[in-house]
């Protein structure tokens, strides 16, 4: 049975919600948009599906996915939410980052690389270095730069940001610079990746994972990489620019992770072929007013 909180009985969404689809993406077929926002569509069948939903419920940078009883119970706060023996997405997203997911890398020495933050709790922190050190805070761009340097400051991290953003995070350590890709620390690249900020940059770990920020995600609208055209600040023009480059380059990634959209998995070759693709649809888009509601998630 669909609904919203005025007719479905137990979980529901709350009118807070900003519909920045974070619930959506890890409890679909449960949590669904409806005008503009997101509701519930039905009740939780099993133990796995509700599980789904206290993820949702954890993630959602307005708290408006809520619970049968309205409380969320902390025991059933599943972050960080492993993907594979690698990444974990953070999940808490804060609404001082546009409700933006973040993933902790980790890496064979035991050590972790934190891209972008979650919002900030001393509790969180403190459940993302238990595994081990995080020794460095990757902002993607300005957008999702509030908590970066206190989450930096606590982990005793090196916080990297690239100069075209460098505003937002003016005490960072690390600053990235140019359009040439450089090599932050062994198996993982940065690629400055103008367009949706001047300072955007894509973080590619392994062969495997590609951290994209908010230049390009997984549409389920189209079922393949987009951008977000009608939200992109800096420049299509120079996303176009930075796609073409990319798809020039080739490089290699199964997982694509965005801040906003979906996540996916495929083959790299079939990543690679779509990111050239992705670059000549880009080439012909213009400048258009800024318009949340155009995104096709």
């Amino acid at each position: 049975m669909g609904g919203d909180e005025r007719v479905a009985p137990g979980w529901r969404v709350d009118g807070r919600c900003t519909n920045c689809d974070v619930a959506r993406q890890l409890a679909p077929g449960l949590i669904g948009e409806v005008d503009g926002r997101s509701v519930v569509l039905r009740q939780p069948r099993d133990a796995v599906e509700a599980e789904r939903l206290h993820a949702a419920a954890h993630a959602c940078p307005t708290r408006s996915v809520r619970p049968p009883g309205g409380r969320l119970d902390a025991g059933r706060d599943p972050f960080p939410l492993a993907l594979d023996d690698t990444v974990a997405v953070c999940g808490h997203n804060s609404p001082l980052t546009a409700g933006a997911n973040s993933f902790l890398l980790r890496r064979p020495d035991g050590t972790s690389m934190m891209i972008d933050t979650p919002r900030w709790s001393p509790a969180l922190a403190a459940r993302h270095e238990a595994p081990g050190p995080v020794t460095d805070v990757l902002l993607t761009h300005r957008d999702h730069a509030a908590h970066g340097r206190r989450y930096a400051d606590r982990f005793g991290a090196r916080l990297w940001i690239h100069e075209g953003d460098l505003d937002a995070a003016p005490d960072a350590d690390r600053v990235l610079r140019g359009t040439a890709p450089a090599e932050i620390a062994d198996g993982v690249l940065a690629l400055p990746f103008a367009g949706h900020t001047r300072g955007s940059v894509l973080y590619l770990a392994d062969d495997r994972y590609c951290f994209s920020g908010d230049s390009f995600y997984w549409s389920r609208t189209t079922a393949d990489i987009e951008v977000a055209d009608s939200v992109t600040w800096y420049s299509i023009r120079e996303l176009a620019a930075s796609l073409s480059r990319a798809a020039a380059d080739r490089p290699r990634f199964e997982w694509l992770l965005p801040g906003h959209g979906d996540r996916r998995r495929l083959p790299a070759d079939d990543m690679a072929a779509r990111l050239r693709r992705l670059a000549a649809r880009t080439q012909a888009l213009r400048p258009r007013p800024v318009d949340f509601t155009a995104v096709r998630w």
